[in-house]
């Protein structure tokens, strides 16, 4: 099992890291996690063929993370994908993609299904709603979700937010996949001997110096500090971090030193189109 890092930044844009987003590859299978901005066009880089791209996994709902899902669904469909495509979230993500399939693109999928014959009819798309537990098999793997905690401590009322991470357990080999969020334990239960944890880390301790910042690693983001002691707990072998805030290099420097005071295992500094083998 490997991975490539289609976009390893975070809701700003940055010059040098597009949108949240991973794909996996199992032979022909091409799993992806998160679609956030760019992450088609980082597919077709990556070399990957957009028609073996399925199941999609989304995380939570923040555009960062799924700003391309529109493009996903609609390139995988050109470029001939085989069937229907299979897209697993959180609760709100049916309500997503209809609007995306039935009111943003309506009449750009009738134009091109009614008018260019050579793409072919309308391939579905299918939404499953999931929470904790079994969320989908293959042939020969399994995926698992848990809920994690990222921003639900804010205090926002009336506010139905869910946010998930991931564990893809295939070929002899586990995939923990964060999502965002802070320590909790369905973190500890995605992570726990993990052969690899993708996680989010925003920012480095240094940058964690004033109220809103402070917020951020409180509610949203583990810190440099926080993430080394989340993989030495866990017991996982291997720490990818991504979902970086734009800073300089020696910020970035100091994130792994953050890190290597509490981890002993290999750690990796995620950067856009990465491969990385489980």
């Amino acid at each position: 099992m490997n991975i490539t890092l289609l976009g390893t930044g975070g809701p700003r844009p940055d010059p040098a890291r597009q949108g949240s987003s991973l794909v996996v590859h199992l032979g022909e299978e091409r799993l992806l996690f998160d679609c956030g901005r760019g992450a088609v066009t980082q597919l077709v880089r990556a070399g990957v063929p957009l028609a073996q791209v399925n199941p999609v996994f989304i995380t939570h709902h923040h555009y960062d993370h799924i700003s391309d899902l529109g493009d996903v669904i609609l390139s995988t469909w050109l470029q001939g994908r085989p069937g229907e495509l299979r897209v697993y979230g959180p609760a709100g993500t049916a309500d997503i993609v209809t609007a995306l399939i039935e009111r943003v693109y309506a009449k750009d999928i009738r134009f091109r299904a009614e008018g260019e014959p050579a793409v072919g009819g309308w391939k579905p798309v299918e939404v499953k709603e999931t929470g904790a537990g079994l969320v989908c098999e293959g042939g020969g793997w399994q995926v698992h979700a848990e809920f994690v905690e990222h921003g639900q401590g804010l205090g926002i009322p009336d506010f139905d937010w869910v946010t998930l991470g991931y564990r893809l357990e295939a070929e002899g080999k586990t995939l923990a996949i964060s999502g965002d969020t802070v320590p909790c334990a369905g973190l500890e239960r995605l992570a726990r001997g993990a052969d690899a944890l993708v996680l989010c880390c925003y920012l480095a301790a240094a940058e964690v110096k004033d109220a809103h910042t402070e917020r951020l690693a409180r509610h949203l983001f583990p810190s440099s500090e926080q993430a080394g002691k989340i993989a030495a707990n866990a017991g996982v072998k291997k720490l990818v971090l991504t979902h970086f805030r734009q800073k300089p290099e020696r910020l970035m420097r100091a994130i792994e030193e953050d890190v290597r005071r509490d981890f002993g295992g290999e750690v990796i500094l995620g950067r856009d189109l990465l491969e990385i083998d489980v």
